[in-house]
C-alpha cells in the first residue's frame, strides 16, 4: 500500500525542486538513497543542481533492475566513489550479483565510475557514439571532475565500455525483458534508453528531463531532437518514465519539461529572428515560463543563445 502511495505521489504534478536542499542522505557518497519507483525498479536520484563536492557529482540518476537473476545498473556514475556507493546499497537490496552496466550517454556522470564496476569484473555496455566520446573526452572529463571531487575523486580512472551497440540491443535476464535503444539524435552523442515494455517503463537517459532545465551542449541539435521525441520516443507509450534528471515520473512532465521547452525555446527564438533581432539580444529572449526549474539562471541564456546559432542559417 505504501509503494502505491509513493507512486502516485510521484506521478502527480512534480516538486518544486530546489538547488538549496541540502545532501539527503548523509551517511553516502550518493546524495540521496535509492528508492523502489516500481517493484525491482530503483533509482538514488541525483541532484538537480550542478555537480559539486558537497552532491559528489552526483546529479543524474543512478537506477538498477534486480531481474531475480541479476542486476542491471543504468550508468556507471561520476566517480569510483559514487559506483561502489551505489553497489553498496544494491547489496543491502538484493544478493543477487551485479552482471551488466549500461552507460546512458558518453558523459562523466554516466561513465567515469565504470572505473568501480571494470574492477568488479561487470561488463559495461554503451553505444558506439559513447564509446567515442569516453575514448576521445574522458581524461578532459576525469580532470574537470577531480577540480571539484578533490579527495573524491581517488580511484576513478576512464574506463571505456567493454560492448557496444548501435540501435538495439535486447537483454532477458530473470523475469525481464529489457531493451537497449538508440532511439536517434537527441541532447548528445549515443544518447541511451533502456526500454521495459511488460512493465511499461523507460529509463530515458538524457532523452528526458524534469524539475531541472535541460542544457543545449554544441553537439546538441534541437530540431533532431524534437523530431527524435515525436517518431520514436512518444510512441514508446511508456506509462513510467526515469529521466536522466529528476525524480521519476510520467510522459506527460518529461515532455512537459524537456520537449515542449525545445519547441518553445525554438518558436520565440524564430521570433526574435523574424524582427531582425542579433545574437546578443537573443540570449534574452522570454523564458519565464520555465524560470521554476533549477539551473535556469545557470543554462536559460547559453541555451538560447545555441538555439540562435542553430536557426540562423535554416
Amino acid at each position: 500500500m505504501m509503494r502505491i502511495f509513493i507512486i502516485a505521489a510521484l506521478l502527480a504534478a512534480p516538486a518544486m525542486a530546489s538547488e538549496d536542499i541540502a545532501d539527503q542522505y548523509p551517511d553516502s557518497a550518493l546524495y540521496s538513497k535509492p528508492v523502489e519507483f516500481i517493484p525491482n525498479v530503483w533509482s538514488a536520484i541525483g541532484a538537480t543542481a550542478p555537480p559539486t563536492y558537497e552532491n559528489s557529482g552526483h546529479n543524474n540518476n543512478l537506477s538498477f533492475v534486480v531481474t531475480g537473476d541479476g542486476v542491471v545498473v543504468i550508468n556507471g556514475g561520476a566517480a569510483y566513489i559514487l559506483a561502489k556507493a551505489l553497489h553498496d546499497e544494491i547489496q543491502i537490496i538484493t544478493d543477487e550479483p551485479v552482471k551488466l552496466v549500461i552507460d546512458e550517454n558518453g558523459q562523466g556522470h554516466a561513465a567515469l565510475g565504470n572505473s568501480y564496476w571494470v574492477e568488479q569484473g561487470v561488463p559495461i555496455l554503451a553505444h558506439v557514439d559513447a564509446a567515442h566520446e569516453i575514448e576521445e573526452n574522458g581524461h578532459r572529463l576525469l580532470e574537470s571532475m577531480k577540480k571539484y571531487n578533490r579527495e573524491k575523486a581517488e580511484g576513478t580512472f576512464v574506463a571505456p565500455p567493454t560492448e557496444t551497440f548501435e540501435d538495439k540491443r535486447v537483454i532477458e535476464m530473470g523475469d525481464y525483458r529489457i531493451e537497449v535503444l538508440h532511439l536517434g539524435p537527441a541532447h548528445g552523442p549515443g544518447d541511451t534508453q533502456v526500454w521495459l515494455p511488460e512493465q511499461g517503463l523507460v529509463i530515458a537517459g538524457d532523452m528526458a528531463f524534469h524539475e531541472r532545465m535541460l542544457p543545449i551542449f554544441e553537439d546538441t541539435i534541437v530540431l533532431d531532437w524534437i523530431e527524435t521525441w515525436d517518431t520514436a520516443f512518444e510512441p514508446l507509450g511508456a506509462t513510467y518514465v526515469i529521466p536522466g534528471h529528476g525524480h521519476p515520473t510520467n510522459m506527460d512532465q518529461v515532455r512537459r519539461y524537456t520537449r515542449d521547452y525545445l519547441v518553445y525555446l525554438r518558436k520565440k527564438v524564430g521570433e526574435h529572428l523574424e524582427n531582425g533581432g542579433d545574437l546578443a539580444d537573443a540570449y534574452y529572449v522570454d523564458q519565464s515560463p520555465y524560470a521554476n526549474l533549477d539551473t535556469f539562471e545557470e543554462l536559460a541564456t547559453r541555451n538560447a543563445g545555441r538555439v540562435y546559432e542553430q536557426m540562423e542559417f535554416e
